[in-house]
């Protein structure tokens, strides 16, 4: 079967195309670069489509009856399932965008990425055989992966098909290797998502969200000079500010935010230790890692130290 393919500058022309092809999209506000490019092929009853939006763009999906996943390689997306946190994905994430049943709502924020869409039909097929399997239709839990390995298990084997199979007509057009495909597919998905099959552990569920809390404090740990929010460190970590709550609470016993006064309070111990106390003052060093409360300020340095600033100052 011949690719789809669609390329265009018209906003209009693109609004309706993607409304057409996926489920109702709204184009945001003004556009400086309103390039799209739209490619999808075919393995059997699995679509792989390759899309490059230049721009940001709403989505408000009724549920799609499909499975549908999404492979992000730049940009940013925010999805809402419906009942569910708001969460962000971002370069290297491949997640569902919602379970077959469930609506959902979201903004696609000048990315590049994959969407795979396929009957949930195949999902029952692949879990049939396993010889425990119990017949009936299989339900996906959550749009994150268990784990990062099944993630990336999850990521190369739509890889694998979009690079390896599509490129090769003799290849989707071989019945044996299109069920194969759509078969390898589907157990990755299966692997991949809570479901009936398989059940995230305690420890897959702790790596998941150790993983959350990594991401986020690195980004703190690199912007701790910066004036960031609950919000910017959650888009960092790709995960809703509630997830992130929960994260840092079982990892690390604070908040968020509370992490990062304890990285800008110990920069400014360690500013006040290499200061020259005839030319700074505490209030300055205070003030440039957002301490603008001198009394708090000091408390919280003699909790964390058990010493003023101005001792430290002139050690």
């Amino acid at each position: 079967m011949e690719p789809l393919v669609f390329k265009s500058r018209d906003l209009d022309e693109t609004e309706a195309f993607l409304s057409e092809a996926y489920a109702k999209m709204r184009i945001r506000g003004d556009v400086e670069n309103p390039s799209t490019r739209i490619r999808r092929d075919m393995v059997g009853p699995v679509s792989i489509d390759r899309l490059d939006l230049a721009y940001a763009m709403g989505y408000d999906v009724n549920p799609l009856g499909k499975v549908c996943l999404c492979a992000v390689e730049s940009g940013t997306i925010l999805n809402h399932v419906a009942g569910q946190d708001e969460d962000v994905f971002g370069p290297g994430d491949t997640v569902l965008f919602a379970p077959p049943e469930k609506p959902y709502t979201g903004e696609i924020r000048r990315s590049r990425y994959n969407i795979v869409m396929f009957d949930p039909v195949l999902l029952a097929k692949a879990a049939a055989v396993d010889p425990g399997h119990s017949s009936g239709p299989i339900r996906l839990g959550g749009y994150r992966a268990v784990s990062e390995d099944a993630a990336r298990h999850l990521a190369h084997t739509i890889a694998y098909l979009r690079d390896e199979v599509l490129p090769y007509p003799e290849l989707t057009g071989s019945p044996l290797v299109v069920s194969a495909s759509a078969q390898l597919l589907a157990a990755s998905v299966l692997a991949a998502f809570p479901n009936r099959t398989h059940e995230p552990t305690g420890p897959e569920l702790r790596s998941a969200r150790f993983e959350t809390v990594r991401r986020a404090v690195a980004f703190i740990d690199d912007h701790a000079d910066a004036d960031i929010t609950l919000t910017d460190i959650a888009a960092a970590a790709r995960v809703s500010g509630r997830t992130l709550q929960y994260a840092f609470r079982e990892h690390l016993g604070t908040t968020p935010m509370g992490y990062l006064r304890r990285v800008r309070l110990a920069a400014a111990h360690a500013d006040l230790l290499a200061a020259d106390p005839g030319h700074t003052t505490v209030a300055a060093v205070a003030a440039r890692w957002g301490f603008f409360h001198l009394g708090r300020f000091a408390a919280a340095y003699r909790d964390a130290y058990g010493y003023q600033p101005s001792d430290t100052l002139r050690m």
